[in-house]
């Protein structure tokens, strides 16, 4: 997958940068479409984590970073539940 969640945060701030140039901002209707878009990707990891809590499953999705994936050296907490303390670091 050639698109990861680091470019995503990176295409919103490249957003909100061009909403903000004063010479030739960016229209509204096509920032709003950016915006869509983005939740709707958003949402979609959102939905692959909830799975992953509830099956246990390891983190197999392409859109995170590899630098989340277990056995890399940024620990993953897992969650049992929305709101719950954390159960244990991965590794």
């Amino acid at each position: 997958m050639k698109n990861k969640m680091t470019d995503l945060r990176n295409h919103l701030f490249e957003t909100l940068e061009a909403l903000k140039d004063e010479e030739k901002p960016m229209e509204i209707a096509r920032a709003k479409a950016i915006s869509d878009v983005a939740q709707t990707i958003i949402n979609s990891a959102k939905v692959e984590v909830e799975f992953m809590e509830a099956t246990g499953a390891d983190l197999t999705g392409e859109f995170f970073d590899d630098k989340y994936r277990p056995g890399s050296s940024v620990p993953i907490t897992r969650r049992l539940a929305r709101g719950s303390q954390p159960e244990r670091e991965l590794d």
